[in-house]
């Protein structure tokens, strides 16, 4: 189960954009807290606090629990954090109220482990991509991890794990490829670059490929000009005899 965080807040009355303007001169954040059968709250959150706990990724995939100063809680989990665009400051935050009972999907963060003790890692002239960095899941809020672990330790040249083969806790689903087999995409890959990079049976060979590629680009271009010399020619014999 993922780490749950205490979330100190305030119930606030006021709202609106001048109230929120006001609550950031004073070192808070406004935010606010939706969903089940119950009416939107707006909250007042210490910003320091706040910007100290995102910063944990965990913060983002677990279950949070609200924490009013009459000692009212509630859990929930983080939806939308709006932020400064080019200062280090939030400007929004949302929750969304979660029912233990009821099955929540959320995007939890991909850790890729033993990628330098991989046969891939290992090799030369080959790139291990990170193709995606988290993935939704649905789960129980007792179910949900706080993350998901990709095992790279057998990872071979020209390999790729799919979204179908990470492997997922009890009771952690994913939607995407309940919907649709066709929604199985890759998450990581491991590809042999150009040989004049590094090194690989499978990249000389593309070398190979691609030098004939060029040589062929050449004889074409060569082709091509000659063609249009002759044709110049041609034009120019025409217009000497039309002028005889």
């Amino acid at each position: 189960m993922a780490k749950k965080h205490v979330v100190p807040a305030e119930i606030r009355e006021d709202a609106g954009k001048g109230a929120s303007r006001r609550l950031r001169k004073t070192g808070k954040l406004p935010a606010i807290l939706y969903g089940g059968d119950k009416d939107p709250v707006s909250l007042t959150l210490d910003h320091d606090f706040m910007v100290h706990a995102t910063a944990e990724e965990s913060f983002y995939s677990s279950v949070l629990e609200i924490k009013v100063g009459d000692g009212r809680k509630q859990k929930v989990v983080l939806r939308d954090l709006q932020r400064h665009p080019f200062k280090t400051r939030l400007i929004h935050a949302d929750f969304q109220r979660i029912d233990d009972k009821q099955v929540l999907r959320l995007s939890v963060p991909l850790h890729y482990l033993n990628e330098e003790k991989s046969p891939a890692g290992q090799e030369g002239g080959v790139v291990i991509s990170h193709l995606y960095t988290e993935v939704e899941i649905a789960a129980l809020p007792s179910d949900l991890p706080e993350y998901i672990e990709v095992d790279l330790a057998d990872f071979e040249p020209g390999d790729s794990i799919m979204l179908s083969d990470l492997k997922l806790p009890d009771g952690v689903t994913i939607p995407a490829l309940e919907v649709s087999e066709d929604n199985d995409t890759a998450m990581v890959s491991a590809q042999y670059i150009r040989a004049s990079q590094g090194t690989g049976e499978l990249a000389a060979e593309a070398d190979a490929a691609l030098a004939e590629a060029e040589d062929m680009d050449a004889e074409d271009e060569a082709a091509e000009v000659e063609s249009e010399e002759e044709a110049e020619g041609e034009e120019g014999e025409q217009e000497d005899a039309g002028e005889e």
